[in-house]
């Protein structure tokens, strides 16, 4: 057994950072991946040419966020720390071990208040092009859904606040063909609604007034923000768009896929759960030309209890509606909601053996609804069916349901420390930014591997290296 007489940490040492960081490391990687250089492109108009203090490089500042994003590091003052003592991460920005780094209040005053949404958005894309430019992209099928991710903000500090209702994309539309087919069918039209908006109450953050209250299944009430998500067959982020916390998903569905659409008009595709199983949504898709791929919604209610709506058969050609023992249901009327009402008759329904198990009504009368654009729906529950949709909609688990779990597990995206929506926003897009730049550095590095260095050649040039250093010091 050997003890050491004295420690050696105090040793002057002389050593070259190049060395120390290996060959296969994910930084070198991604180093070789995309060309930095293009950021002082995206940020030149933020800077004056002519006046003022001489900045620090704007690269070392986005290099040192995309350190924290890449690692999970929680916090920018850990950020600093941790790349104070890691070799990798200096050689990353470029800074021997000498040099100072520069300090993170002043990272967070140039994310706060320099780089703009703008910025972080140009960010985003520059990224996603570069991997575009060598052709890893798949986006003709594209997967879509939210996660939601905790706010900082206490649940206890809350507020009631009644505000107004959100005007819907396709209300306008959805309005007109309402009239439509009530004049086709003999009925008056609706009369415009007044201006002046229905207000609903909601809770509010006192904290964070801008995030919201989410709640579901197990999960533990708490205020907080979603990301709606669209990646591609490899799980590449192709857009995202953040939300409060009780936005539903197919409320977020239209500013999301509207971004989506004018970068990859291509789609010819979109995977996505049963909360995007909409009208809307079904009819918005096929009239692109894109089919929706979507899973069996079983329908509501108890089976034990009575008939479901799924029970009763809509006969299109007909215009009316069969219930299970064959009667028909005829059309009543076409309501506000865009629902065609279809009404079984009292005097049949009051003699039926099956009236407690299919209504409870006073009148004995059974209503079903269809709405007016019933077809497209009907439409992807024909795809749904075949089995080039059942193989795709299985990858769910493999491509956006991956993506959100390593943004939360690798990335620390499960909570964010930011308040705002257009902090949270710069902060979610620079995570998938930095899981796009990840995956695309190991997919090049895959299919183009570092060439081979001779390791006599390489000690070679580092003893050069170290006697310039040694003679320098000496002068």
């Amino acid at each position: 057994m050997i003890q050491r007489e004295k420690k050696e940490t105090e040793q002057v040492e002389y050593f070259v950072v190049e060395e120390f960081v290996p060959k296969d490391h994910l930084l070198r990687k991604i180093e070789r991946a995309v060309d930095f250089t293009k950021i002082y492109e995206i940020v030149e108009g933020l800077y004056c040419p002519n006046n003022g203090r001489p900045s620090i490089d704007p690269i070392v500042l986005i290099k040192m966020v995309l350190i924290q994003h890449l690692y999970g590091i929680t916090s920018l003052r850990r950020t600093y720390e941790e790349i104070k003592m890691n070799v990798a991460y200096r050689w990353f920005i470029g800074y021997p071990m000498y040099k100072d780094i520069p300090h993170f209040a002043t990272i967070s005053y140039n994310f706060k208040h320099r780089f703009t949404e703008e910025t972080i958005e140009s960010i985003f894309y520059w990224i996603l092009n570069e991997i575009n430019k060598k052709g890893y992209l798949s986006p003709e099928a594209v997967f879509i859904d939210g996660t939601h991710i905790k706010a900082n903000a206490n649940i206890k500090k809350k507020i009631k606040k009644a505000i107004p209702e959100a005007a819907k994309v396709y209300e306008e539309q959805l309005f007109n063909e309402i009239n439509e087919d009530r004049e086709k069918r003999g009925k008056k039209p609706f009369e415009p609604k007044d201006k002046d908006k229905k207000e609903k109450e909601v809770t509010i953050s006192t904290t964070d007034p801008e995030s919201g209250v989410f709640h579901k299944g197990e999960h533990k009430k708490c205020m907080a923000y979603e990301a709606h998500t669209a990646c591609d067959p490899k799980g590449y982020v192709l857009c995202a768009h953040v939300t409060a916390g009780n936005i539903h998903d197919s409320v977020a569905f239209d500013p999301l896929f509207d971004g989506l659409y004018i970068d990859f008009p291509q789609i010819e595709i979109v995977t996505a759960d049963s909360a995007y199983k909409t009208p809307w949504i079904s009819k918005k898709l096929i009239d692109k030309g894109i089919r929706l791929a979507a899973p069996y919604t079983s329908p509501k209610g108890n089976k034990n209890k009575g008939f479901r709506k799924n029970d009763f058969k809509y006969d299109k050609d007909n215009d009316n509606v069969i219930c299970p023992e064959g009667h028909i249901l005829k059309y009543s009327t076409t309501n506000r909601e865009g629902y065609r009402e279809y009404k079984s008759d009292p005097e049949i329904c009051k003699n039926c053996p099956h009236l407690k198990s299919c209504t409870q009504s006073k009148t004995h009368q059974r209503t079903i609804t269809v709405h007016i654009w019933n077809e497209y729906l009907e439409q992807v529950e024909k795809w749904r069916l075949t089995e080039e949709i059942k193989e795709l909609y299985k990858q769910r688990k493999e491509t956006i349901e991956r993506v959100f779990a390593d943004a939360k597990e690798k990335h620390g995206m499960r909570y964010t420390q930011y308040r705002g929506l257009a902090q949270v926003t710069k902060w979610v897009k620079l995570k998938f930014a930095c899981m796009n730049l990840k995956k695309f550095a190991l997919h090049l590095c895959k299919d183009n591997p570092f060439p081979s260095i001779n390791t006599s050649i390489y000690r070679f040039l580092s003893q050069i290296n170290l006697h310039l250093l040694c003679v320098m010091e000496v002068y």
